[in-house]
């Protein structure tokens, strides 16, 4: 029996200044986790960071079987407005 493996990352995503419109990071961001992982549940939290500067984290599933979410991370640092891109977490889920 194979057992096909996913895993559930975490990006988050800084934006260049507190000016930015997180929203439309979102928007742009979503786009592109559907091109790399495919059409699937995704999650939005904003994270304070500093003096009125937020994070944007978004959680999304994938097939372990991708690899490297590396791809992904340069496409999403492309979008206007994004300082960086990082993914904080990845955990696998069986299912």
């Amino acid at each position: 029996m194979i057992i096909l493996a996913k895993a559930i990352v975490t990006v988050k995503i800084m934006p260049e200044s507190p000016d930015i419109d997180l929203e439309k990071i979102h928007e742009s961001a979503l786009e592109k986790i559907a091109d790399f992982a495919g059409e699937g549940d995704t999650r939005k939290e904003i994270e304070p960071v500093a003096f009125g500067l937020n994070a944007l984290k978004i959680i999304f599933v994938m097939e372990e079987s991708q690899g490297s979410t590396e791809p992904l991370e340069k496409e999403l640092e492309t979008i206007e407005g994004v300082n960086s891109v990082e993914v904080i977490d990845v955990r696998r889920a069986i299912g």
